[in-house]
Formats: structure tokens, sequence, C-alpha cells
């Protein structure tokens, strides 16, 4: 290549240096402004958040966001001075029971609790009667069980039960009967035909209820228009404390 060749391509190169340098100073301008246009630039107030339910749904309130009723209600039973053992042992206390079952009890608590100016219950246990059992003792085997089964059966006898399981196994079940009278009668009957039956009472320890309710001195409530067909159950006083 000749030298005026080399001469003439100089002022190009010259050229694109400073076009690139002008290139360079325009971008470094507009990102220097854009980041303060950014920063300076005032914020937008955020979105409003979605409804919590859809339209025509009621929102939920928990019970601690609520107002109380009766606020007066309220800062009358604040104000009260709460009463002291001497105040409430010149109450009138009356406890009724026994109650057998827990439906019985939720029955009065229901009923009475409206009624009285304190209540509660007490749980307690008592063994109680299911019945006289009438029964053959329990033979040696298994086999002389099973004889002797027979000859009831030969006797005419039908209402018995071979006990297979338990502390009474092989022993001969001939019935069980809520009252002695009854017992006694089947026993003599077996006796008759020549056999010596037994008869023992069958007991449970169950769980009965005591209702506590108090009353201002003086007064009286006539709870058993309230439970008219709890007919075992009684009244008696009890001390107030």
């Amino acid at each position: 290549m000749s030298g005026a060749s080399r001469y003439n391509l100089r002022p190009w190169v010259v050229g694109d240096a400073m076009f690139l340098r002008v290139l360079f100073l325009l971008l470094l301008a507009g990102n220097v402004g854009l980041a303060a246009w950014l920063w300076l630039a005032p914020v937008p107030p955020p979105d409003p958040p979605p409804p919590t339910t859809d339209p025509g749904v009621p929102r939920l309130v928990l019970l601690s966001e609520t107002e109380p009723a009766h606020p007066e209600v309220d800062a009358a039973e604040l104000a009260t001075e709460p009463r002291t053992v001497a105040e409430e042992a010149q109450d009138t206390c009356i406890r009724l029971g026994p109650f057998v079952t827990q439906s019985d009890l939720r029955r009065a608590l229901t009923a009475l609790t409206p009624k009285v100016k304190r209540i509660q219950f007490k749980e307690d246990r008592q063994r109680q009667s299911r019945g006289y059992l009438v029964y053959l003792p329990a033979p040696a085997s298994r086999e002389e069980a099973l004889k002797m089964a027979r000859r009831l059966s030969t006797k005419g006898v039908r209402d018995y039960y071979v006990v297979t399981a338990g502390e009474d196994q092989n022993s001969i079940s001939l019935g069980l009967f809520k009252e002695r009278a009854n017992a006694d009668k089947r026993r003599g009957d077996l006796e008759t035909l020549g056999f010596e039956p037994q008869v023992i009472e069958r007991s449970d320890e169950l769980p009965i209820y005591w209702l506590d309710y108090a009353l201002d001195a003086g007064t009286t409530l006539n709870w058993r228009a309230l439970l008219p067909d709890l007919l075992d159950v009684t009244e008696q006083q009890d001390a107030c404390g």
C-alpha cells in the first residue's frame, strides 16, 4: 500500500473514535437522568387491598372485637363487691338427688339454673343392686355341668344357661329377678324337683349425682313442678358455704 492511501484512512479512524465518545457520553447522561427521575419522582399510593369477603357475604367478627351488648350491666357487675362466705352462709341451700343418669342431671340443671342464685352438681359412687340371681354352683368339670343341664331339661326346666367363661364358669344360671320374693319362689320350685339352687344379690358400683342450689334466705322453690317425672329424687336442706 502506498503512503498516500495510509494518510487517506486516518481521518476516518479519528471520526469513529469521536463518535464513540459522544455516544458513550449521551448514554451516561441518559442513565444519570433516569436514575434522578426515579429517585425524585413521587411514590404512587398503594393499590387498595382486595375485599376480604365476596359481595353480599358478611365479614366474620371475632368475639374479642365485639362491644358488650349491655356495657352498663357489665360495669354494674364489676362495681359489685363479691359476697363473703358469711353472707353466702345466710342463704337457703338445698340438695336434690340422687340422679342416676347424666341426662336427668342435665335436665334438672337446665330447669333450675334460671330460678336460683347459684347451682352446682357433685358426683358420687354407690353400690346398686342389679337383682337376685338363682343358680346352681359349678361342678368339678364341664362334662358334669352339661350333665346337670340335661337333667334340668328332663325335668321340664327350659330357662337355664350354662356359663362358659369367667369366675362363674360351668355354673348354671336359672334366672335373674328384680324382687327377692320372685327369686325365692324360683328356688323353691327347683328344690321340689330335687335340685339345690342358691340365691345371691348382684350389685355394681355405679355413679350417682347430686344437685346443690342456693336461694335467698326465707324463699322457696317448687322444683317438683319443674321436674314432675323425677319421682325418685328427694330434697334435703344442706349447709351453705
